[in-house]
């Protein structure tokens, strides 16, 4: 009888084990679920305060202004940055004016020199002065001459104000994002990018945006600094809406060139001459 009852309270010991232990695994599961749905709570409000790279706009390509359809000029027109015509080295030219001065001024100090030494001087310098000493200041020949030295001096101040290198069209530059992101955020980061266009790579460009236009059998673009000018040869279709067909794809074209000033744009749309046999 003491046996049963030993051997029952036994059983009821362990049982109430069991049950302790399983209670506190199922409190050890609890705990880590709820660890780990706090974890996910705090990266969740992380990531909804931190700046996320890809629901940020991505950058705007090169030469396209933001906001900017096509066939509208108004961000191409007034562009943030105002961007400068490219300036001409002009060594060949600046060499040879100085290799001609260096030149002259020699041979007239060598010749004063020998003159000075006892020598006669040379014929063009006696010629000279005999003419600048007989001739009249109103004499044609003085006056051509005095004409002609300030037109070269005109000449030569305007080309070293001005920019030259008539034939390169500026481009926009990129925005400040783009910049950014191609320096690298190194010492060059904050440095302005400049591009520009030959123009006649920019006619043959929009010389093939004209041929794709249904209806263009030939096509010319002569793109200047300030108008460009096409013309189209159309074989079938109206002239009319080869026409409108050939602005709109001519503005597409001048936009995606991403000029910093937008030349205006002509065209002219005929049929070809029929041939006399």
């Amino acid at each position: 009888m003491n046996a049963d009852r030993a051997n029952a309270g036994r059983a009821n010991e362990s049982r109430a084990d069991e049950g302790q232990a399983s209670e506190g695994r199922a409190d050890a599961g609890r705990a880590s679920a709820d660890r780990v749905n706090l974890e996910k709570a705090n990266a969740d409000q992380r990531t909804r305060q931190s700046p996320s790279a890809s629901a940020s706009p991505s950058p705007p390509a090169y030469g396209t202004g933001a906001g900017t359809g096509a066939g509208t000029g108004s961000g191409d027109r007034n562009p943030s940055v105002r961007v400068r015509r490219f300036w001409s080295v002009r060594r060949v030219p600046a060499g040879i004016v100085a290799l001609v001065i260096a030149a002259v001024a020699g041979l007239l100090l060598y010749d004063v020199a020998a003159v000075r030494s006892g020598r006669s001087a040379m014929r063009w310098r006696d010629w000279l002065a005999q003419q600048l000493a007989t001739r009249p200041l109103d004499d044609a020949w003085v006056m051509g001459g005095a004409g002609l030295l300030a037109v070269l001096g005109v000449w030569m101040v305007v080309l070293a104000l001005t920019p030259g290198l008539r034939g390169l069209l500026p481009m926009r530059p990129p925005k400040a994002g783009v910049e950014g992101a191609a320096g690298g955020g190194g010492s060059g980061a904050g440095a302005v990018v400049r591009a520009g266009i030959d123009r006649a790579s920019a006619g043959l460009v929009l010389r093939d945006r004209a041929m794709e236009v249904p209806g263009v059998r030939a096509a010319r673009v002569d793109v200047g600094r300030r108008r460009i000018r096409a013309r189209a040869l159309a074989h079938f279709r109206d002239l009319d809406e080869v026409r409108a067909d050939l602005d709109a794809a001519l503005h597409e074209g001048i936009r995606q060139l991403g000029l910093a000033r937008r030349p205006a744009l002509s065209v002219h749309v005929r049929r070809p001459a029929k041939s006399k046999r």
